[in-house]
């Protein structure tokens, strides 16, 4: 990230605190509903995070990448979200849940995020109608009105883009 937008930002300048929230609110929005399992709180979490990395931005070493600091963040915050909520229902009530995903887990889906975002407006159209909607191609080529091998040929070229710009994330075998 480009230091002097994070300085801006740590100074509270408007344009860049809407950089850093289009940029992360996403992925925070993601992992806090993974979380909350609640669209609602999700979107509250998403806004108290970011409001809490403004307040601490004085505090944050800008030498480090922002992108664990901001979801650190956001996982306490959803966290506490959720435990004050689960102290006012009663115990027989509360489901157990898991503790949500890792900060591993939450950076490959942000890689994802950024490799989907980079595609072009056609091959992002078609990932996110099929991965994101569950459309399959016939279903996207009628809602495209656009023929069924053109949606393919944008598929293949997207994921094998796709496969280039992740390969970072493949475990060594």
């Amino acid at each position: 990230m480009d230091p002097e937008v994070f300085e801006s930002f740590r100074s509270g300048d408007e344009e860049a605190i809407k950089w850093i929230y289009s940029r992360f609110s996403g992925a925070v929005y993601a992992l806090s509903l993974d979380i909350l399992h609640d669209r609602e709180r999700a979107a509250d979490a998403t806004q108290q995070t970011f409001v809490k990395a403004w307040r601490a931005a004085a505090s944050f070493d800008p030498t480090r990448a922002i992108e664990p600091w901001i979801y650190s963040i956001a996982r306490r915050t959803a966290i506490d979200i959720y435990r004050k909520e689960r102290k006012s229902v009663p115990v027989d009530v509360i489901e157990i849940s898991d503790p949500g995903p890792s900060l591993d887990r939450v950076w490959e889906v942000y890689q994802v995020r950024l490799a989907v975002d980079q595609l072009s407006d056609d091959e992002r159209e078609v990932v996110r109608m099929s991965h994101f909607d569950g459309l399959t191609h016939q279903e996207i080529a009628d809602r495209l009105d656009v023929p069924l091998g053109t949606i393919k040929s944008r598929s293949h070229r997207a994921h094998k883009n796709l496969l280039m710009m992740l390969s970072h994330l493949e475990e060594p075998t």
